[in-house]
């Protein structure tokens, strides 16, 4: 007899990709092109990149696009919206010219928040903007399109949901999504991280920080949370939380390249 939990599995599995009817067929990725003055216009970080770097940050976007389907359920998938898919997965991995996402085959856009029974209307449940799929959805990353392009209108309120959902994907890389990517931590300073880690988490608690409450929910979620402001905000998370922002910037090689991360 099967396990009634497989039978779930694959009940939930065939559900997701064959029971939306508005989902749309994966564009030819490769086909792309980048439109550089786009990206200047709507992407603070690759603006702030010196010529040479825009010209990596270009390549980075044509690999990942030529390698990951961008995929809509329900919306139609635009060039803007490929663009920012793409920048938020290439900005927390820009300093790492050798690494690459081995563990997403595709992004599946969503015209709204869904719910965890993948619905985008009708129930008041729908709160997640971005979700890195497990188990039947090994390999991909769930994003609300509203969601995505917040993060990227608004680059200076320390919140890009995109961006965070890649930090759980580099966290992951290791096997967990614990807090503690093996990529970005050499072993010696994963004790230190930890401690520095534990140390912010009881200064939320208590009200005493600036840093978003979610970074609350558990290890992987602070990693992310702090990734988040520190792209977006950087010189604030250096003027506030010192520390936090050196570990940070050592964990994502980014003195690696001497240009600004935001204005």
């Amino acid at each position: 007899m099967i396990p009634f939990i497989l039978l779930l599995s694959i009940a939930v599995f065939v559900a997701f990709y064959f029971g939306s009817k508005g989902r749309s067929k994966p564009l030819p990725a490769q086909k792309q092109d980048i439109d550089t003055a786009l990206l200047q216009e709507q992407v603070l970080f690759y603006a702030n990149l010196p010529d040479e770097g825009k010209r990596q940050f270009e390549n980075d976007l044509r690999y990942f696009l030529s390698h990951t389907r961008i995929t809509g359920v329900d919306v139609t998938v635009e060039k803007l919206d490929r663009l920012l898919v793409a920048s938020a997965a290439v900005i927390p991995i820009f300093y790492f010219t050798k690494w690459k996402y081995h563990n997403l085959r595709e992004v599946l856009l969503y015209k709204d928040a869904i719910n965890m029974q993948f619905e985008t209307s009708g129930n008041e449940d729908r709160n997640i903007l971005g979700l890195v799929g497990t188990g039947a959805f090994e390999g991909s990353m769930l994003l609300s399109k509203p969601a995505l392009l917040q993060g990227f209108r608004n680059q200076t309120d320390k919140r890009n949901t995109a961006i965070h959902e890649f930090v759980h994907l580099i966290d992951k890389s290791d096997g967990e999504t614990d807090g503690i990517p093996d990529l970005l931590l050499d072993k010696q300073y994963v004790m230190p991280w930890l401690e520095l880690m534990q140390n912010k988490i009881s200064e939320i608690a208590k009200g005493k920080s600036d840093i978003d409450t979610y970074a609350l929910t558990n290890k992987a979620e602070f990693l992310a949370v702090v990734a988040e402001y520190f792209f977006e905000r950087p010189e604030l998370l250096e003027e506030k939380h010192p520390m936090l922002y050196k570990m940070l910037a050592d964990m994502f090689e980014v003195e690696s390249y001497k240009a600004p991360i935001a204005s």
